[in-house]
Order: C-alpha cells, then sequence, then structure tokens
C-alpha cells in the first residue's frame, strides 16, 4: 500500500516506522512547512492518508484528500463539530473516512468495558460518576478526543447524566473530566464511579505509541477499497 502521512510529528514518524515494517511505502509526507506536497505527484499517486495533525488543520486536510479521491483514515481530534459534513461526503459523493479517536486495541477494549458498566450504573443511582486524563504537553485540544468518547458513552447510557464539562463539578447531570499536560505521557484515562462506600474505578495507560501507530496501520489495511464512514467498532468486531 503506498501511503501518505499528513502530520510528521512523533505520531507520524511512529506510523512510518510500523507501516515499514508491515511492507508498505510512505511516497509522501506533509507537515505544516511542506503543504505544497498535497499537489506533489506522490500524494496523487497514494493509496490511501493517514492524517495526524491537529483541529486547526485537520478538516481541511480531509478535503484536499477527498477532492485527490484518497480514503483518509484519522486520529485527529477536536474537530468534530465538522462530522456531519464527512458523514455527508461519504454518503453522497463516495468517500471513504476511517475515524478514531485512539487506535489502541486497549483502549477500545476500555470503550467495550466502559459501556457495558454504564448500562449496570444505570440503575444505581448513589454513584456519581467523573473522569480524567493524562497527556503530554504538546497535546493542544482539551479533553482529549479518548476522555470525549467515553463521556459522551456514559451520557447515552445514564439517564442521570446529559451533558460533560471540562473541569470538576458538583451538578449532578454533568460528568466532569479532569484534563492534565504533563511531560511527554503519551495518554493516561480513567473512569471513576463514587459512592459514599466504594470507589469503582476503570483505566487505560499507554506506555508508548506503538500500540497507537500499530492499531492505525491495522484500519489503514482495513480501509484500503472500501467504501463510507468506518471506525474502530468495524475493524474489531465490538
Amino acid at each position: 500500500m503506498r501511503i501518505v502521512l499528513i502530520g510528521y510529528g512523533k505520531m507520524g514518524h511512529e506510523i512510518e516506522k510500523v507501516a515499514r515494517q508491515r511492507g508498505h511505502e510512505i511516497v509522501c509526507t506533509i507537515d505544516i512547512d511542506t503543504q505544497d506536497r498535497f499537489a506533489s505527484e506522490a500524494f496523487l499517486t497514494a493509496d490511501l492518508a493517514m492524517e495526524f495533525t491537529g483541529p486547526q488543520t485537520a478538516y481541511g486536510n480531509y478535503l484536499k484528500c477527498f477532492a485527490a479521491g484518497l480514503p483518509v483514515v484519522s486520529g485527529s481530534t477536536g474537530w468534530l463539530d465538522k462530522m456531519p459534513l464527512i458523514r455527508r461526503a461519504c454518503q453522497e459523493e463516495g468517500q471513504t473516512f476511517f475515524y478514531a479517536s485512539n487506535f489502541s486495541l486497549g483502549v477500545n477494549l476500555l470503550f467495550a468495558l466502559n459501556r457495558f458498566l454504564a448500562e449496570k450504573m444505570n440503575a444505581f443511582p448513589q454513584y456519581d460518576v467523573c473522569m480524567k486524563e493524562i497527556h503530554h504537553t504538546q497535546k493542544l485540544d482539551a479533553p482529549s478526543g479518548t476522555a470525549v468518547t467515553l463521556a459522551e458513552d456514559v451520557i447515552g447510557r445514564i439517564d442521570r447524566k446529559s451533558s460533560w464539562v471540562n473541569h470538576p463539578t458538583e451538578n449532578p447531570d454533568q460528568i466532569g473530566i479532569v484534563s492534565e499536560r504533563i511531560g511527554t505521557t503519551p495518554g493516561y484515562h480513567e473512569v471513576v464511579y463514587d459512592s459514599e462506600v466504594d470507589t469503582l474505578t476503570i483505566s487505560h495507560n499507554a506506555k508508548n505509541r506503538t500500540g497507537l501507530a500499530l492499531g492505525a496501520v491495522l484500519a489503514a489495511e482495513f480501509t484500503l477499497g472500501k467504501k463510507g464512514l468506518l471506525g474502530m467498532q468495524d475493524l474489531l468486531g465490538f
């Protein structure tokens, strides 16, 4: 597979390493200072684009890929207000887009556990729920896309919760998410159910970016040749 990497930071370099190990070719890398490569011959001859940038640039990058007929695999966060437009492009224009707020197998198992636990906790109002996430200091958006996914999955299953906020809260209708940016932390997420008698916590702690990169490359392999809006539940069969 011939891959374009959009976003050539630490995650992009890790994806490049894993992709090459799995026999794929990186034909073009594009970063903030090499935007002209969107018009390069290498970009136009790629099979698929993998996009890991930031909330300010992600959506515009998707449109450039769609214009060239390239399927996109993206892990960028902070842009999801534009997701209805991406969904429409997939449905009406035949575009292909694979999105995950986190490509780690462990995190996606956490998502499944979180949904299951929230369904059970709906019957126990004595437990309040809150969340915490920690990432490296270069991460621009807060809360993380993974934390937002966790929170929205809870809101969809616990009747007493209607929204999330990015700070501690005593509002019984809200889920408080605490975000910390510390050093080079790859990613830590926890969901806490607390009552007067006990506390139940589920969490995931990433040790490095390799698991994220492998998941992203597996997603690219899965996406090639498919149409529509795809995600980790499609890849993993959850």
